[in-house]
């Protein structure tokens, strides 16, 4: 396992095109130059030992060092193994609707952006708790199994879009019987499911598997996005608007928020209906009501005793810097009797 502890750097290979731009235009410019002041036999005779092979291999070693010095500077670091690290936290799994009606932008920028700004906030002011994601519509999706690393739950969560789910629909029943799979019965952890969704919920027996869930320990907040008065949903074909859904009448569809399925399922659940049409809403509610939940320790492994590894990659571009210094853009004589490029057999 390895880490980059500077990766900012990487804008610094940028160089390394400007070089050879540079480079490209010198020896055109030179080359233009040398036409206007002799022909090319008159040239060979006059300046013999000019080397265009030396001149593009010392390139070439400047390209290298440049390569490796900035690799060292960005410092990347491999963990030598793999321990056990006890931490205190709770479990709490989102579950995100990703159905076409979230698409419908009654809410800025959409339902479904919104949706994943309030998941992206939370997780960025969790402590040590584990997370899981899941997406669902007609059926549900795991996207991310619980963990720690919140850096990956963000990651995981920009990608998720409608077309991940194939059914369509709002089966929030599905999101529920996957989240039981997601925790772990044998750990006392304090668990929570939030369901972010605009609550357009067609299935009858979802209140009764909200019930099971609560009858398991796991506390069911949902959060609900879009308006009242709802939208239609956009249909886009490479980012551009090309029309909106229409029912089998030709009319167009408009989707609304239902808060009354939300709170009920909240209800049943032992949790919380929060409005979700304000991100620092339910973002600090929920915040809140993690960090006052009580902490069970949990033991999880990740790599550690990372050792820096820039030292390699500077080396590297010492030794091409040094071959680069001794290179001249003259031949030289074991070069010339190497005959790379059967110069000798030309002539």
């Amino acid at each position: 396992m390895y880490k980059l502890e500077e990766p900012a750097y990487f804008i610094l290979l940028s160089i390394i095109p400007i070089v050879i731009v540079v480079f490209l235009l010198v020896f055109w410019w030179k080359k233009r130059t040398q036409k206007r002041f002799a022909n090319k036999i008159l040239l060979e005779k006059l300046a013999p030992n000019t080397s265009t092979f030396k001149t593009v291999l010392k390139l070439l070693m400047l390209i290298l060092c440049v390569f490796f010095l900035v690799i060292s500077l960005i410092n990347p670091k491999m963990g030598t193994k793999l321990k056990t690290v006890k931490r205190e936290g709770v479990d709490i799994v989102f579950a995100l609707d990703v159905s076409k009606s979230m698409l419908a932008e009654d809410i800025a920028p959409n339902r479904l952006e919104k949706a994943k700004q309030i998941i992206g906030k939370v997780i960025n002011k969790l402590g040590s708790d584990r997370i899981g994601v899941i997406i669902y519509a007609g059926n549900a999706f795991p996207l991310l199994p619980i963990t720690t690393d919140h850096a990956a739950a963000n990651m995981f969560l920009q990608s998720a879009t409608p077309d991940m789910v194939s059914s369509q629909g709002t089966a929030i029943n599905e999101a529920l019987n996957l989240a039981k799979t997601y925790y772990n019965n044998d750990e006392q952890t304090n668990r929570f499911l939030v369901i972010i969704s605009d609550g357009e919920d067609h299935q009858e027996e979802t209140k009764q598997v909200a019930e099971n869930l609560a009858n398991e320990g796991v506390k069911v907040f949902t959060i609900g996005v879009g308006t009242e008065n709802g939208g239609p949903i956009p249909i886009k074909v490479n980012n551009r608007l090309v029309g909106y859904k229409k029912d089998r009448k030709g009319e167009t569809v408009i989707t609304q928020r239902k808060p009354n399925i939300l709170s009920e399922i909240a209800n049943i659940g032992n949790g919380n209906y929060i409005d979700g049409n304000r991100t620092e809403q339910p973002v600090n509610e929920i915040a809140e009501i993690i960090a006052n939940a009580e902490k069970n320790e949990f033991e999880t492994k990740q790599f550690s005793d990372y050792k820096d590894q820039f030292q390699w990659f500077l080396a590297l571009a010492l030794l091409f810097l040094v071959i680069d210094i001794f290179l001249l853009q003259k031949k030289t004589k074991w070069l010339t009797k190497a005959d790379l490029f059967n110069e000798q057999k030309k002539k």
